[in-house]
């Protein structure tokens, strides 16, 4: 059973502190991707872990023991890179084979081990190829078939797909997961891409300035963001937040003032978080901002107004409509689509069931967006 442990790990260059004290427990086998922007300190987590970098604070064990002082070679860790590190003048078989020989491993057993990596990964017919004569796909997959044959504890991958075009990132995480299912071992993944996250992590570990603000499953994080920052980050095409102040008008209880004179009612669920004149900031998922007759969550609590669409992008299934409220852009989503004509004034239909409230002050769920 090989656990990751992270008990208050700082990382300084010099008077700068990029991670900032971060507690993280990872399970055995489990596969959890930490994501944020460029400069978040996941990339200097990842390789604080595997030994690449030294931290300047704090505890890292893998399995039951403390690694902070063990080189690299001595974690049992593997680690897959954006840029391949392929030995060019190599073929296949013998980029898969290196790391084994120069540990001096028997003959037979590289063989053996070289063989069934090149199974789980499909790389059979590849096997006599130099990385030159290879796609961008089939050398992330030598890559990853390199850290298979060393049969480590940990699989560390730093934004493995970045390099890749859109249909291969797809496709390269699809093999990942079925390499996740094959090996079963524990993964931790680096991307600043929320949907290569959201695809393929059991949990997410958001970042952001050297801190976590959130870790939950996907469908958690995207459900019940923490704060305004895990709202926006989370989920494609982005959430809009627009800032609104809760009013009461005597008769039907609590509301929120949007601009452009539209006012919503405080949703049920959080009619005891909020209070009058506080000021909010209202997070919408265009998924939840549809057309009448164009949504699939016209049941429950709605509320509708009109807007004006300015653009359309039409994605087969499914367009997303541009619009403002206020001065603030917003998008919302039309399922099963009819062609836009020009600026066109459409009625949306807005599920109160599923927006999200954040106080305007600290930027945080006022439901709390608990860690599950």
């Amino acid at each position: 059973m090989t656990e990751v442990s992270l008990q208050k790990i700082t990382k300084n260059y010099g008077q700068l502190e990029v991670v900032h004290g971060i507690d993280l427990e990872i399970s055995h086998s489990e596969f959890v991707v930490l994501v944020g922007p460029s400069g978040c300190g996941k990339s200097t987590t990842l390789r604080m872990i595997a030994g690449l970098e030294e931290i300047s604070g704090g505890t890292i064990k893998i399995g039951d023991k403390v690694v902070n002082n063990l080189p690299p070679r001595d974690r049992n860790i593997s680690m897959v890179f954006q840029n391949y590190a392929l030995y060019p003048h190599m073929s296949v078989r013998d980029n898969l084979g290196f790391g084994l020989k120069i540990a001096k491993h028997p003959e037979a057993e590289i063989v053996k081990r070289v063989e069934n990596a090149a199974e789980i990964l499909g790389l059979g017919m590849l096997m006599d190829r130099l990385p030159a004569a290879l796609s961008g796909g089939q050398r992330q997959r030598v890559a990853m078939g390199r850290a298979i044959v060393r049969n480590p504890d940990v699989f560390l991958f730093d934004e493995p797909l970045s390099n890749l075009d859109a249909k291969l990132r797809v496709q390269m995480r699809t093999e990942i997961k079925k390499l996740h299912k094959r090996v079963n071992n524990t993964i931790v993944y680096v991307t600043h891409d929320q949907v290569e996250a959201m695809t393929l992590a059991d949990r997410i570990v958001i970042m952001r300035d050297g801190h976590i603000e959130q870790v939950g499953t996907p469908l958690h994080v995207f459900e019940n963001p923490v704060n305004t920052f895990v709202g926006s980050f989370i989920g494609s095409p982005p959430m809009n937040q627009l800032d609104g102040k809760v009013l009461s008008d005597g008769k039907s209880g609590l509301q929120i003032a949007l601009a452009d004179n539209i006012v919503i009612p405080v949703p049920t669920r959080a009619r005891n978080h909020v209070s009058e004149g506080q000021d909010i900031i209202v997070g919408i998922r265009p998924d939840d901002m549809t057309p009448i007759g164009h949504g699939m969550r016209d049941d429950g609590e709605t509320v509708s107004f009109d807007l004006m669409v300015s653009i359309s992008e039409p994605l087969g299934t499914e367009t997303i409509l541009f619009s403002t409220i206020g001065a603030k852009d917003v998008q919302g989503k039309m399922l099963n689509p009819r062609p836009i004509v020009g600026d066109e004034r459409l009625t949306f239909n807005l599920s109160l069931d599923r927006i999200h409230l954040f106080d305007a002050g600290t930027g945080n769920n006022v439901l709390g967006g608990l860690d599950d």
